[in-house]
């Protein structure tokens, strides 16, 4: 299966074509002998390949099997809470390009980054669980939405930069990474994310330190939007 993947990914960059730049892919060959190829590396490992651009070549048109892998996951917690799954794989090729595995030099983890604090506050015990990485990153990504309603930008920059970076900047925060991380969901999923339908979200602390999200207004709780 290792030699199969490797044999597609390397046929898929043998048909690029010329004329893309050469600044952003990057390959990895993992302990495993798998090799991955990525326009945002999110291990210090990844090698710049010269000549090559995934950007412009359609994020190094992943293999059908790689995107269709956690198809089932993505579509789930998608619906379950009330966001495009096309979002949330777009979120997820520019967070890891489909590593489960992807640890970035900030510590996230997972296919959808999240960050130890962050997954420990939603619940999340195994970052590396796709299942759970995904259902936690969906969970985050929903109440960004709901943060800022009808704005999908603020929405991907706060998950991407922080929440207090946005409000500090009072919109996309003037960091190229965040900027350029907006920029690609965006391209991605073809949308500015009006089609949204918004929704009230509560969120609050349990007596376990747990972070709780939940469409209906606990008792004596503050409603954050």
């Amino acid at each position: 299966m290792h030699r199969a993947f490797l044999t597609a990914a390397l046929i898929v960059l043998a048909t690029l074509p010329e004329r893309v730049a050469a600044s952003s892919s990057f390959q990895l060959t993992d302990p495993d002998g798998v090799t991955h190829f990525t326009n945002a590396p999110t291990d210090p490992r990844y090698r710049r390949i010269p000549g090559l651009s995934g950007t412009a070549a359609g994020w190094l048109r992943l293999p059908e099997a790689v995107r269709a892998r956690y198809g089932d996951e993505i579509r789930e917690a998608a619906e379950r809470h009330g966001l495009p799954p096309a979002l949330v794989e777009s979120v997820i090729r520019v967070e890891s390009a489909f590593n489960p595995r992807a640890v970035s030099p900030k510590g996230a983890q997972g296919l959808m980054q999240l960050m130890p604090q962050t997954a420990s506050s939603l619940g999340v015990r195994d970052s590396f669980d796709p299942r759970q990485n995904i259902e936690g990153g969906v969970r985050h990504l929903r109440y960004l939405v709901d943060r800022y309603p009808g704005n999908l930008p603020f929405a991907l920059a706060a998950y991407n930069a922080g929440e207090g970076a946005v409000s500090a900047h009072r919109g996309i925060p003037p960091y190229a990474e965040t900027q350029q991380y907006v920029r690609r969901v965006l391209e991605l999923h073809g949308g500015d994310g009006g089609g949204i339908p918004a929704r009230v979200i509560y969120r609050f602390e349990n007596s376990e330190g747990t972070i709780i999200y939940t469409n209906v207004p606990p008792a004596n709780r503050f409603r954050l939007r």
